[in-house]
């Protein structure tokens, strides 16, 4: 629970919202979090809801990366500060070294030759993008009104070797691209 603590009071309502199985928050702490304060909490916990390749752990430090323009602003690095359990790299030259890759708004041009690029290595590809999880992504976090949805493409890791949890499977949709 010291780790809870730890966080910036919005990270704190929004890692305590995912934790008890909503990413949706009541309407008074809704003004405290921000969309992409909600989204960097459910980023930094995604690694913790997936089977690894080779029924390995989570990796520790989990490297979280994320290209073009930084959506989060502060909330990554206040995580990253807080916990060290991640690491965070902002524009990575090497995505071999990444275990989740963020691939935001800012990207929507190139997105399919991020994946591509990621195609070959053992990460997991996230966005907020609209058809994200449809066009070959693994996870799509969608903003659905005030809640934060989660779009799955189970097919699309299970080609790497990754698989959901069942905790993760309950709170998502999942497509069938």
């Amino acid at each position: 629970m010291s780790l809870i603590r730890s966080l910036p009071a919005a990270l704190r309502a929004g890692l305590l919202a995912l934790l008890l199985g909503s990413a949706t928050l009541p309407r008074a702490q809704a003004q405290d979090v921000s969309e992409y304060g909600m989204k960097a909490v459910l980023f930094f916990r995604l690694a913790q809801f997936v089977y690894w390749p080779g029924a390995q752990p989570a990796p520790r430090p989990t490297v979280l990366c994320v290209v073009g323009r930084n959506p989060f602003g502060a909330a990554l690095s206040q995580i990253d500060a807080s916990t060290g359990e991640v690491q965070v790299r902002l524009a990575p030259g090497e995505l071999a070294a990444c275990h989740l890759l963020f691939i935001p708004r800012s990207e929507a041009a190139t997105v399919n030759g991020w994946l591509e690029r990621a195609a070959g290595k053992q990460l997991i590809t996230v966005s907020d993008l609209p058809g994200f999880a449809r066009g070959g992504g693994m996870i799509e976090l969608p903003l659905d009104g005030e809640r934060i949805g989660i779009v799955l493409n189970r097919a699309a890791a299970q080609r790497r070797g990754f698989e959901f949890n069942a905790q993760l499977l309950r709170l998502a949709r999942i497509i069938e691209p």
